[in-house]
């Protein structure tokens, strides 16, 4: 194998032909000076001949990155043309070669379309360009048949012969063997473009890369026709990591750059996405967040920084005390074992309900947990809550609660759910003096799963404390926030 492989980056042109995506000429710019950055090392700028603004856009690429940038062209001479007008520092051109093409898209005989690519190549190099050659629909191509035609255009004087698996039918042993059959016949450069139809365009790529290709086609985010092109991010990674083998790109700033294409294409990356997917770097289990807190290794392939990427601790239904104590350190926030197993036991919980609990639900529970009066202090604690709301009807609480050691039970009616729960609290523990001077309510985050942040201040005639509830239920959150209260009102 190759000890390093360049880096053809498509995303201008084929990723441009993702249904829905179209870059205006000032983004093509913006992603052209971006991928140059990255350290690709030729930029396909676009199809001169497809519009004069396209022709434009590639003419001002040209002028503007450090990076070689390729213009694309059939194998016609007014395509030709069109690249050179638009000043590339190289023309990529293509004709198919295989049966179905040849007979349904085409109408030609191959020896028709092996004149036809030979003149084309003869044509750029007669104008002082290096040529990148494509016999599109190669893998569909008969073997004989694509060795004269691939013969025959390095004769003509190609730098690059292309390998398109345009419609993305192979798989890796298979792409192996045809690419190391080419490579014992081909001696100029070889380059490989899949298409990701079967989900196997980055390994048909590795693939290619094993049988002696030394430049791949790739897209950022696996944009593409269809089903994508072969991911420039996986590609690479896969070529330093696993392979040891070099390319010219910069990693660490892969992620950022997968950001700027999703964001200018609009196709979101999936979560699940590797290298730069949200959950490449995540971690909820807890067994996993401890290993990965000592030593990344265990856990991750890659590490974050190495792409410009962060590691994410999720806070979910696995998450462990580990995970929870290095969150709350990145958070600047203290607490005792007692209270981060408390912290710990309020998101697992969250979690099994379904809910997402993100940085800023963390800091509340923390904030609300540290705000509490021990447990061993507490003179008050609710055992049972249950609440009736009726239409046309005050609802009514009902609540049995331990009163220094004793069970207390009362019912009471409200002009609301809280206000009937708080009624019945007071009557439970016989102090009616208590009361509510001050009441707020926020949602943590937006959404109908939001966790409600209750403060409240309460009195007892001489004394008023402020405490705080949280809970995903509005008048749980306010209950605890009432016994927490009281709590600190009982302990004065």
């Amino acid at each position: 194998m190759e000890k390093k492989i360049i880096v053809y980056d498509t995303t201008l042109r084929d990723g441009e032909q993702t249904p829905g995506v179209a870059f205006t000429l000032e983004q093509k710019l913006e992603l052209a000076r971006a991928l140059s950055e990255l350290g690709v090392d030729i930029i396909e700028g676009g199809f001169p001949i497809n519009s004069g603004g396209e022709l434009e856009a590639v003419k001002k690429i040209s002028e503007e990155v450090d990076a070689t940038v390729s213009g694309l062209a059939r194998a016609l001479k007014d395509d030709i043309d069109a690249c050179l007008k638009a000043d590339v520092d190289l023309v990529h051109t293509f004709i198919s070669t295989s049966p179905q093409h040849l007979k349904y898209q085409m109408g030609k005989t191959e020896g028709e379309v092996y004149d036809m690519a030979v003149k084309a190549v003869e044509y750029v190099v007669d104008h002082g360009l290096p040529c990148l050659f494509s016999p599109m629909d190669a893998t569909r191509s008969e073997f004989p048949y694509l060795l004269k035609v691939c013969k025959g255009v390095e004769e003509a004087g190609a730098k690059t012969i292309n390998v398109p698996d345009t419609v993305g039918v192979m798989y890796p042993s298979a792409m192996k063997t045809l690419m190391e059959k080419l490579r014992k016949e081909i001696k100029i450069d070889l380059d490989i473009h899949c298409h990701n139809d079967f989900g196997m365009a980055v390994a048909n790529t590795l693939a290619g890369v094993e049988a002696g290709c030394n430049q791949v086609q790739t897209t950022i985010n696996g944009l593409g026709e269809r089903a994508g092109n072969a991911d420039m991010e996986q590609v690479v990674m896969a070529l330093h990591i696993i392979y040891g083998i070099d390319t010219n790109i910069k990693t660490e700033r892969i992620y950022p750059t997968s950001r700027l294409v999703e964001r200018l294409s609009g196709i979101r990356v999936m979560p699940n996405y590797p290298i730069v997917g949200d959950n490449a770097f995540a971690h909820e289990s807890g067994i996993h967040v401890h290993a990965v807190l000592k030593k990344a290794e265990t856990f991750e392939p890659i590490k974050p920084e190495m792409v410009g990427a962060k590691r994410r601790l999720v806070l979910g239904k696995h998450v462990g005390v580990h995970g929870i104590e290095a969150k709350l350190e990145e958070l600047n926030i203290s607490v005792e074992p007692e209270q981060l197993k408390e912290i710990t036991s309020k998101v697992k919980d969250l979690g099994c309900k379904g809910k997402h609990v993100v940085e800023e639900d963390l800091i509340a529970i923390a904030e609300d947990i540290l705000g509490m009066v021990p447990h061993e202090e507490r003179r008050v604690a609710l055992i049972d809550l249950s609440l009736n709301s009726r239409l046309s009807k005050k609802p009514i609480a009902s609540v049995i609660l331990r009163v220094n050691g004793n069970e207390k039970k009362a019912t009471e009616e409200g002009v609301g759910p809280v206000d009937a729960a708080l009624s019945a609290i007071r009557a439970a523990i016989g102090r009616e003096e208590i009361t509510l001077e001050e009441y707020h309510l926020d949602a943590i985050t937006g959404g109908s799963d939001a966790l409600a942040d209750v403060t409240i201040r309460v009195g007892d005639g001489k004394t008023t404390v402020t405490a705080r509830g949280v809970h995903e239920d509005i008048v749980m959150a306010s209950v605890t926030a009432f016994i927490n209260g009281l709590n600190r009102l009982m302990r004065l």
